[in-house]
């Protein structure tokens, strides 16, 4: 294995748990090892995405998925009435390569949109700003920066949509595990230079709930994660957003299928260099740990919000909807060889495929919030379309 000094990190947390009477919930120990200031995975310098990084996203793949998002954000604005200002606001902007594709497809396909539009780049990771500058380049008079504490406070009020790929899936979370006890909840104590794992009664009644509120009851043994961070930050943004809405692309699970008895190790995992890791303990600071999204959750949250689902399917159903063929048609019209028409078919469909693909990996949810039964791209029958 390679060795990787994370033992300032380490330290840190070491103390944390030593204050606080010996142990921390997992999700304060991933807390820190995700977003610690200067020393957390995606608070430190360093390419996490593509390549040179730990995964690949939908982004990577072709800008064409940022084509499609732009071309249903085009729709958006018109079912509400192409009201001006209009805002997008990316969460967990990253080097800012989403933002741009979907730049670039509103100033093609609505010149007058891009003309009223601001879009907010929200990212945890302060010394990515000259990177997005960088990628960004042709739209900075259509770019503005916020911090990710306006979100969540809710105070970045706007018009508009807010879209946010592979988010949630990084929020810290606890770890519980139903024993014949009853639920217990995964705290995580010092032992010698690494950790260990002791199991207790939860340190929120919010963990107890969250299952009786989804109507789901885990089996004797079964290990889960439980996302509480993500309902705080849907709280925020429907703060924030006045009418418009919330697009999310992620992996996950509706509840029956993320809790069903399949599932007895949760779905927590790490990234590091383009291979999957179980052990969250090794690496701090340097590999990713994420967990897959209840789904559900954030559609009944959202209702009580004001955040009403307006679309909710895989993300190869959406992408096709909204457009896909036309893309991979003018795409190939363009390409000067068949070698090379072939390379992007191959290419996109990577998007869409579900086996080796993302294209049922990846969900997405469209919630609306003043915008009474809108008639989005996503809606359409795209086997009909043909």
């Amino acid at each position: 294995m390679e060795q990787i000094d994370d033992s300032r990190l380490r330290g840190i947390i070491h103390d944390r748990i030593k204050e606080r009477g010996g142990r921390i919930p997992f999700a304060d120990f991933m807390a820190a090892c995700l977003y610690e200031p200067g020393l957390g995975y995606y608070t430190s310098p360093g390419r996490k995405v593509g390549a040179e990084g730990d995964f690949y996203t939908s982004i990577n793949v072709h800008r064409v998925f940022g084509r499609l998002i732009g071309r249903e954000i085009c729709r958006m604005w018109e079912v509400m009435g192409c009201p001006a200002p209009f805002t997008l606001v990316e969460a967990g902007a990253g080097h800012g390569r989403l933002a741009a594709d979907v730049l670039d497809a509103v100033r093609e396909l609505n010149p007058e949109l891009y003309a009223s539009l601001t879009l907010r780049l929200v990212e945890a990771e302060p010394s990515l700003a000259e990177a997005q500058r960088q990628v960004l380049a042709e739209h900075l008079d259509r770019v503005a920066w916020n911090d990710p504490a306006e979100l969540m406070g809710g105070t970045l009020t706007f018009t508009g949509c807010l879209y946010s790929n592979e988010l949630i899936d990084s929020f810290p979370t606890h770890v519980v595990e139903m024993t014949p006890a009853g639920l217990r909840e995964v705290f995580v104590t010092a032992d010698g230079d690494g950790f260990a794992e002791q199991l207790d009664l939860p340190s929120t009644p919010d963990l107890a709930d969250y299952f009786r509120r989804i109507d789901v009851n885990l089996q004797p043994g079964q290990r889960t994660e439980i996302n509480l961070n993500a309902c705080r930050w849907l709280e925020g943004v429907a703060r924030c957003l006045e009418r418009g809405f919330v697009l999310t692309v992620d992996y996950g699970f509706l509840s029956p299928e993320l809790y069903g008895p399949m599932r007895q190790n949760g779905t927590l995992l790490c990234y590091f260099r383009h291979t999957i890791q179980e052990d969250p303990y090794q690496r701090v600071g340097h590999q990713d740990i994420t967990s897959h999204v209840d789904f559900t959750t954030l559609i009944l949250r959202g209702e009580e919000l004001g955040l009403h689902k307006a679309w909710f399917g895989e993300q190869y159903r959406f992408l096709m909807a909204a457009g896909l063929m036309e893309e991979l048609m003018a795409l190939e019209s363009a390409a000067a060889t068949e070698e090379e028409r072939i390379k992007i078919r191959l290419v996109l469909k990577k998007l869409v495929l579900p086996e080796g693909g993302m294209g049922d990996t990846f969900k997405i949810l469209v919630q609306a919030k003043g915008v009474e039964n809108p008639r989005l791209l996503c809606m359409r029958d795209w086997s009909k379309l043909f």
